[in-house]
C-alpha cells in the first residue's frame, strides 16, 4: 500500500465514523464542476493537486490533507486549478 492509499484509508476510516460516505473523484487540468447543491452535508480533502472550491460565494483552496465542510443546501463549485491531475476525497453524511 502506497502513501496515498494509506491516507485514503485512515481518512475513510474517520469519516465513516463520523457518519459520511468517502470516495475518491480524480479530476485533469481545468475540470470544472459548477454550482451544485445536496440535501445533506459534504466533506472535501485534497490528496494531491490544487482545487479550489466555491461555497455559497467564498472561494476556499485547501491544502492537501486540509479537510473543507460544505453544508447542506449550499451551492458549492469544485475546479481544479493546477496544471497537473487532482485527486481529492468527498463524502456525504448519511441520514
Amino acid at each position: 500500500m502506497n502513501d496515498l492509499e494509506r491516507k485514503m484509508e485512515t481518512v475513510c476510516r474517520d469519516w465513516n465514523a463520523r457518519g459520511f460516505s468517502c470516495d475518491l473523484w480524480v479530476d485533469p487540468p481545468g475540470q470544472r464542476w459548477e454550482d451544485f447543491v445536496h440535501a445533506v452535508d459534504e466533506l472535501v480533502m485534497v490528496l494531491e493537486g490544487e482545487m479550489e472550491f466555491e461555497v455559497a460565494g467564498k472561494v476556499h483552496r485547501p491544502e492537501p490533507g486540509e479537510e473543507l465542510f460544505i453544508p447542506a443546501g449550499a451551492v458549492h463549485s469544485a475546479r481544479n486549478v493546477g496544471a497537473t491531475t487532482a485527486r481529492w476525497l468527498y463524502g456525504y453524511r448519511r441520514r
